[in-house]
């Protein structure tokens, strides 16, 4: 009998096993059905000696110090910056739209007025969702939100999710908005960086213990019933659990054509997107993230779609009626001592500091009811 299992290597069950196995001193047995730990956040070193993110780039970033100096116990940082460009009109110009874009794009005259009005009418360093930029009555504030709108939301939205961003939860588009700044960051938050050894060496840092016990390529499904235990934590598909009694919740996929090239480097950028051109939505060379000392580069191209690995969920309000049963069963599975958390299980867009807080403040309050 194990006293902790938990369903799925990501972030979220590698905190809660991290926190039971050196807090309580409890034997805890990790089930992951892929044949490596981390899940998105998964890298490795490639041939020409680069960490390369698998399931694409992943850039930690948070406000929350005490998410920041718990993962500073498991791995050295370095400090990154993440810029972003979007190639817009035959120009790679600074992504999210911000003040350096409007005077990339615009006449410098109607720049230098749509960049007044844009600060009397929001405030200067404001983000501003775009489906908010619309409602404007302004004449000329509504020509600029049209056209960031098609140049930059509409067709990658398009790509990225399959659907219009009016389609989608607004939580999804203001995570990309118009900034009222010169501050070409994609990211404001005051800690950023890069695991210096990558994300799989800090994970398997926070596993070093005794008390936890990884099992690999292993599907919960075929001992689901089968194991004595005190507390299941569950951080996969939630419908899957469920074995899709309240139907199936949509995912978007993606689909990463990793390539080697034998030049130094490929791009200005870590990242550029691309909105209206070609098939995929972003390139990504991976050497920019560690800046590794390497005469090739390594980059991935990413096809969203159906096909590939599940990426985001589609929050529309088709499949949050349909979480919104899930998650009801779920509550009352806690009678059980069955727990779900991290983004599928919660079928939620969770950043990985959010996830790593999220997993914490459980533990931290099963904690305190134990006592």
């Amino acid at each position: 009998m194990y006293n902790h299992i938990i369903i799925g290597a990501g972030i979220s069950g590698i905190v809660i096993a991290e926190r039971i196995a050196n807090v309580l001193k409890e034997k805890v047995l990790i089930i992951e059905k892929r044949k490596e730990i981390g899940g998105n956040c998964y890298d490795y070193i490639d041939e020409n000696g680069i960490i390369i993110h698998k399931y694409g780039p992943h850039i930690f970033h948070t406000d929350n110090k005490a998410v920041w100096d718990y993962l500073s116990q498991f791995t050295d940082w370095i400090p990154y910056q993440h810029k972003v460009l979007g190639f817009i009109d035959g120009k790679y110009v600074i992504i999210p739209f911000n003040l350096n874009t409007l005077h990339e794009l615009m006449p410098v005259k109607l720049a230098e007025r749509l960049e007044k009005k844009l600060i009397n009418n929001f405030g200067f360093c404001k983000k501003v969702p775009i489906l908010e930029l619309k409602k404007t009555k302004d004449k000329d504030l509504k020509y600029l939100a049209d056209f960031i709108y098609e140049k930059i939301f509409l067709h990658y939205t398009e790509k990225q999710w399959g659907i219009k961003p009016e389609e989608i939860d607004s939580s999804v588009t203001a995570r990309v908005p118009v900034v009222v700044s010169e501050d070409d960051r994609y990211f404001h938050d005051r800690y950023q960086g890069i695991p210096k050894l990558g994300y799989t060496k800090l994970l398997e840092k926070m596993l070093q213990n005794k008390n936890i016990e990884v099992q690999l390529g292993k599907n919960f499904k075929d001992i689901k019933g089968k194991m004595k235990y005190k507390k299941v934590f569950y951080t996969g598909a939630i419908d899957e659990y469920f074995e899709y009694q309240f139907g199936k919740l949509d995912y978007r996929c993606v689909k990463i054509n990793f390539q080697s090239w034998t030049k130094e480097g490929y791009q200005a950028v870590a990242v550029v997107n691309y909105p209206n051109d070609y098939d995929y939505t972003r390139i990504t060379e991976f050497k920019k993230f560690t800046m590794n000392k390497s005469k090739n580069t390594t980059i991935g191209i990413e096809y969203p779609g159906n096909n590939g690995f599940m990426a985001w969920p589609i929050l529309n309000k088709k499949n949050k009626d349909i979480y919104e049963k899930y998650r009801k069963a779920a509550q009352r599975l806690k009678n059980n001592n069955i727990y779900f958390l991290g983004r599928l299980a919660e079928y939620k867009y969770y950043d990985m500091d959010d996830a790593v807080e999220n997993s914490l403040k459980i533990f931290n309050c099963l904690r305190n009811n134990k006592k």
